[in-house]
Formats: structure tokens, sequence, C-alpha cells
């Protein structure tokens, strides 16, 4: 694999968004893999923003928010009513009752799910039923085998499954020409398929890729994602067609970089090695971390065909202990949002695990950021602004190592305390 595709660096996400926009001028689709946490959420925000002219947008976008129209009604007084309300003030629900969408919803729905709806376009809301095993069914009686449970409230994956066949629906109609929907330019769509196991992914990645290229012709796409069997799954669909890919990951506090992987649709894979190597080298290790060591390792593990992970650490010194060690400690409900460092034992124990399967498997890993360039503090000025601005909270000795000698003896130090104080409250 090739480490030379250019890295791009974004200070803000406006600015990503002119790069992606810019690109949607000469290619039908932009592909983006990311990690959580990365904002891939709000970089799909930005993008329709962008294209806002006069309250009107050019954009029709899935994420997070796009769940957030729909809200349950549990009925908690009576226990019996369980619907989901719909809110039809957002564009998103243009001209839905008039094209009667319900039979292109189930269309896709049945591939995926074992249930059924109805919508109530007075109310705006949505009512579920399933087919079950008829409790009082026996054979040659006259009681029927299976019967409708009305009412039901579905499981959260099963709602997210069905706003997103709702999405697709959607979707088809734009593709179609239908007029409620003739303001998109272009479809956003992020993280479709949080809660779905490996192999709804590969339907849902393929059945994607297939509406995608129906409208390659009328419209231009971005999917962006975190999961990387449905990444790859739509790379291999679309690479045919004029298609950008790229690895997009958060800059620390410098912003943003963007890196093409035309040339090496799975990068991704080892671009997580890549940073669990940075914090190795930084020392910045969260607990977190040990979790998305051990997440790569099953994965080698499944690839190579051995029945545990720990057989990817077999033969090397203190097998043993790293593979209890990974077992122990990859199994807290450590989140990337609150990130925990380390004690120092176990972050040596970190280092080492990673060094030794490193070492093994011989990874070629890829640079994922551009170095922060460090200006010099050549007046008083300057250090002001550092201890003010910088939100990278810089440390004194390295304060210290970019002061210019001439004017040591000018600025006050006591403005860096405060500030190390105060970063100090914060943790």
């Amino acid at each position: 694999m090739s480490n030379q595709s250019k890295i791009y660096t974004y200070k803000a996400l406006s600015n990503l968004v002119t790069r992606l926009r810019d690109d949607l001028n000469n290619h039908l689709f932009v592909l983006i893999y990311a990690y959580n946490g990365t904002g891939k959420t709000r970089l799909s925000v930005e993008f329709k923003n962008k294209g806002k002219k006069q309250d009107i947008g050019d954009t029709l976008y899935f994420n997070a928010f796009t769940e957030d129209l729909f809200s349950w009604d549990n009925d908690l007084e009576n226990d019996l009513e369980r619907i989901l309300k719909v809110n039809v003030d957002s564009k998103f629900f243009n001209g839905f009752k008039e094209l009667a969408l319900e039979e292109k919803i189930f269309a896709y729905l049945e591939r995926y799910a074992e249930f059924d709806f109805k919508f109530d376009y007075e109310s705006w809301n949505v009512r579920f039923s399933k087919k079950i095993p008829n409790p009082k069914y026996k054979p040659n009686a006259e009681e029927p085998e299976f019967i409708i449970q009305d009412n039901i409230k579905i499981s959260r994956g099963e709602e997210n499954i069905f706003i997103w066949c709702i999405f697709l629906a959607i979707c088809e109609l734009t593709i179609d020409g239908a007029e409620s929907y003739n303001w998109v330019k272009y479809i956003y769509i992020d993280d479709p398929i949080s809660s779905l196991d490996d192999n709804n992914a590969i339907a849902v990645a393929s059945d994607l890729s297939k509406l995608l290229k129906k409208g390659k012709d009328n419209l231009k796409f971005i999917i962006s994602s975190h999961h990387s069997l449905f990444f790859n799954v739509v790379c291999n669909e679309l690479k045919k067609y004029k298609c950008k890919r790229y690895f997009l990951h958060k800059n620390g506090y410098e912003g943003y970089t963007l890196q093409a992987t035309d040339e090496t649709p799975f990068f991704h894979h080892v671009a997580l090695l890549s940073e669990l190597q940075k914090v190795k080298v930084s020392g910045k290790i969260n607990t977190y971390h040990f979790n998305i060591l051990r997440g790569i390792l099953e994965k080698t593990s499944t690839f190579f065909g051995h029945d545990d992970f720990s057989k990817c650490i077999h033969g090397i010194e203190d097998e043993v202990l790293y593979s209890r060690a990974l077992n122990l400690l990859s199994h807290g409900k450590y989140s990337i949002y609150e990130p925990v460092e380390m004690g120092e034992d176990n972050k040596m124990l970190f280092k080492s695990i990673l060094q030794a399967f490193l070492d093994k498997y011989q990874f070629d890993l890829p640079v994922l950021v551009v170095e922060e360039k460090q200006t010099s503090i050549d007046s008083k000025e300057d250090f002001e602004k550092l201890i003010v601005e910088n939100d990278a909270e810089p440390e004194k000795r390295e304060i210290e190592r970019r002061t210019s000698p001439k004017i040591v003896g000018k600025i006050d130090l006591s403005q860096f305390e405060k500030f190390e104080k105060k970063r100090n409250i914060k943790k």
C-alpha cells in the first residue's frame, strides 16, 4: 500500500465542504470513511447549510437529525396504543401524503424486517403490527395458526431501519423527478447502519449502491461511514464510476485532514493501527484504546481463520500475559467521548502488546496527520496570543523552547501559570 497520497488540511468544516462541493463538479460520488467522533454528522449539516439560498436548499440528507424527526408516544397511561409520531413540519416530508409512499417503503422494509406499518395522515403518526404465532392454535382446529398483534413498539434497531427505508423511498422519488423534491441537487448520507449486523450491512450497502447508480445521471451523492464493511461494499459497487474516496481524520485541535484513498480502498483498516501507533509514541493513551486494539486483533484473527484473537500474538514473549490483559482491560465500557487516561503500568502494557503485534505482522502504516507548524515566540504579543487563544494547551517547557532569547525577560510567565491552573481544574 502506498503512503504517498497527499494529505489536505482544513482548519474548519466550511473549508472542507468547499472541497467536497468542488469534487462533485467532476465526480458522481464522494465516499468518506471516518471514525465515530470525527465530525461526520456536523460535516453533513455544514454541507447542507452551504447550499441554502433564501431558505431554499439543495441537499437532501440522512444523518442523526433525520432520526430525530420521529418520536414515540408510548401511551404510558394505558400502555395499549404505542405510536411513532412524525414531525411533519420538516421539508423532508414534502409531498409525502400525496405521493403515497407506503408501497415503496414496504418494498425496502420487507428485505430487512418482519413487521408491518400504517401511516395516519390526519394525525401524522405511524402504527406498527406484526404477525405472531397464535397461542390458541391447534392442528385441525378453527383457530388460525398466526394472528396479527397491533400497536406494537418496535425495537430501536427496527425503528432505525424503518426510517432508513423511508429515506430510500424518498430518494427513489427524487431520482424519478418528483416535483415535491425538484430542489434536490445533492444527496448526503451519513452512517445509515449504526446498529446493523454484518449481513444486513452488506444488504443495505448493496441496495443503496443500486439506487445510487440509478440516480447518477440526475444527482450527485456523498456517503460517509465509520462501518468498514459497509464502506468497502459501497466502494466495490461504485468503483467503475467517477468516484472520489477519502479518509477523514480529526487532526487534534488543528482542524481536519483529508487523505485520498483511491488507489488503496482498504486504507482505513490500517489507519486505525496508525492512530494507535501515534498515541503509543505520544504517551496520551486512554482506556478506550485497549478496546480498539482488541478489535483489530479480533479482525486479524478472523482473517487468518483463528478461533481466538490471542493466536494473533502466539509465539511472542509474554503471550499469556498479553492475552489476559486484553481480555480484562478491553471489557470496560470506555467511551471515546469521555476519555480516561491510563495509568503508567497499563500504558507500558499497551505499548508492549501493540509493538509485538506490529513486529509480527509488519503493517505498512500510513501517515494520518500533518505536523503542527511550530511558530516561534518573538514578542510579548506572540506570547499572550499563544496563552489566550491556543486551544492545544501548550506545555510550559514547549513555550520556553519556542521563546526568542531577546524577550525572555519581558514576558510574564504568571499568565501561563493561570492558564495551567485553569487547565488542571478542567481536567
